[in-house]
């Protein structure tokens, strides 16, 4: 008889059944992905990104697909985090989910506004993760997550909510190990790697940008080896921290890469787009791998490449 495998994670102070989680601005505000698949069967469902403020986000058109994944320029839009709280959340709530709210915001003082909204607001929220990788309104040609002294000062400024906190860094950085020490730092309990790569796409006939706003973020397979390099260089860096590993799982295999790089948790995003049971079917191949190698706990993996 085949022994079934240990697949529990833990990050940080959070403890999960297994490491698979969607990724946030993918499966909408999740409760959408239910119609689908189990949401309660997964680690996590880490929703859209909510500002304190409803954004409208960018204008249209917002996705193209490229040679090895998609650019996308949606620019954050969502209902803020009131409405979220009284529309969205009682939804997913209803699936058993156990949830992972992400914040943004234009200005330090925003993020800890959408923080402190989130405080007591549900025990099915079992983190709060950061997403640094939005523009700066007080240095518009950066993010947030280029700058050390400005993620530290995000992820102090979040913990009005209570919760633990995950900070979403950004692969555009000369050294994202620098930026993962200030926020760990800081008070961070676990680094998400990697949002989105910077990119553009060009009509050549018409010589514009085929996404509404110019440039956006590459998503998908593509960047998946971006995402490997990010989550193993910050485990070398920092080995006890905890690492969530997100960029283009599309199966088992992707997602035990990440972890054997570093990664105590994964998130599943652009695949989602088109196969919306792309999170269990990924969590569903973690399994079959463990079985068929004897692998008792998934855990014993993680950080196990060679340096």
């Amino acid at each position: 008889m085949t022994r079934s495998t240990d697949l529990s994670s833990q990050i940080g102070s959070v403890s999960l059944p297994n490491p698979v989680m969607t990724a946030s601005g993918t499966g909408g505000h999740g409760a959408e992905l239910a119609r689908h698949i189990d949401l309660a069967s997964l680690g996590g469902v880490v929703v859209k990104s909510l500002s304190a403020e409803p954004w409208a986000g960018n204008p249209a058109p917002r996705v193209h697909q490229a040679t090895a994944g998609m650019l996308n320029s949606v620019g954050l839009q969502n209902p803020g985090v009131e409405a979220w709280l009284e529309t969205e959340l009682p939804p997913l709530e209803a699936t058993g989910a156990r949830v992972v709210a992400s914040i943004w915001g234009f200005s330090v003082e925003a993020y800890e506004k959408a923080a402190a909204m989130l405080a007591g607001a549900s025990t099915a929220i079992v983190a709060v993760e950061i997403n640094l990788s939005c523009p700066n309104v007080e240095e518009r040609r950066h993010m947030f997550a280029h700058s050390p002294t400005r993620s530290a000062e995000v992820v102090e400024a979040s913990a009005g909510c209570g919760l633990p906190r995950w900070a979403k860094l950004s692969p555009n950085v000369t050294d994202i190990t620098e930026i993962a020490g200030a926020v760990l730092g800081a008070g961070a309990e676990a680094v998400t790697l990697i949002n989105t790569v910077m990119g553009l796409a060009i009509d050549p006939d018409t010589g514009r940008a085929r996404l509404g706003a110019g440039g956006g973020g590459l998503s998908g397979p593509a960047i998946h080896p971006v995402a490997v390099r990010a989550v193993h260089d910050v485990h070398l860096a920092f080995p006890d921290a905890a690492i969530v590993g997100v960029g283009g799982i599309v199966t088992a295999q992707d997602a035990i890469e990440l972890m054997v790089a570093g990664a105590s948790g994964v998130q599943v995003g652009t695949a989602t787009f088109s196969d919306p049971r792309a999170a269990a079917k990924v969590l569903s191949g973690l399994e079959r791998w463990c079985r068929r190698r004897g692998v008792e706990r998934l855990a014993e993996l993680v950080g196990t490449a060679a340096s």
